[in-house]
């Protein structure tokens, strides 16, 4: 999701630094978005690294001056290790938060000042239904720190509001990625998530772009510590 995201800010004019841990990726992303005429770089980043964050923002402001848009998407999803609380390990209860909310809070403590030196922004973070209600019960970490983005979002929205710093959550549903690979490969599985959703369909990276486009963008200036649904009607039933 982060890499359609990331394309589509491109194509929309935007000046893209990606950060990835994933070397690899990062880079076949960067090149193809500068073979397609964007100025995009790729700065390889741990989120959960304090010092790697702090060499990320840097990197985007010593190329770009500036940074207008901040789209918190990494996070990590451990289905064999992430238990119920009495049979999950300590590590892996820490990794998980490291990643998926150590991080959205590191690259916020980071981006913000350049944010409110230059009047405004826009943060956008990667919510899931399993912050909202229990329906993966055995994901442990995972959910609670999903649930924890959510109130940082809001959190930070109160906080920065007045500094035209706006804070908002994207909630995808069941999406058709490679972190939920372990349960979709299964036919029987699948077919039990479409027919869980009202729209009895799985949601696609793409489904999500246009609405990360307009919470970055001016046309949505009155809106934030909002939650935004994007999964098929998922959590209104």
């Amino acid at each position: 999701m982060g890499r359609a995201v990331a394309a589509r800010f491109a194509r929309e004019g935007a000046l893209v630094v990606a950060a990835d841990v994933n070397e690899a990726d990062g880079t076949a992303l960067i090149e193809h978005l500068q073979k397609s005429g964007s100025d995009a770089i790729f700065v390889r980043t741990d989120v959960s690294d304090e010092g790697s964050v702090q060499r990320l923002i840097d990197s985007a402001l010593a190329r770009y001056k500036r940074i207008d848009v901040l789209y918190n998407n990494a996070g990590v999803l451990l289905p064999e290790r992430d238990l119920p609380v009495h049979e999950l390990s300590s590590e892996v209860w820490d990794y998980v938060m490291g990643v998926n909310l150590r991080g959205c809070f590191l690259c916020a403590k980071y981006a913000v000042p350049s944010m409110l030196k230059q009047g405004g922004g826009s943060i956008i973070q990667m919510g899931s239904p399993t912050g909202l209600v229990g329906c993966a019960p055995t994901l442990t970490a995972y959910s609670t720190s999903k649930s924890g983005i959510m109130g940082l979002t809001r959190v930070m929205a109160a906080a920065y509001a007045r500094n035209h710093v706006r804070v908002n959550s994207i909630v995808p549903g069941t999406m058709e990625t490679p972190m939920n690979g372990y349960f979709l490969t299964d036919g029987s599985k699948r077919a039990e998530c479409c027919q869980a959703i009202p729209q009895g369909r799985l949601g696609k990276p793409e489904d999500i772009e246009g609405l990360a486009v307009f919470l970055a963008s001016d046309e949505s200036s009155y809106c934030t510590g909002g939650l935004y649904m994007c999964d098929g009607g998922l959590t209104a039933v």
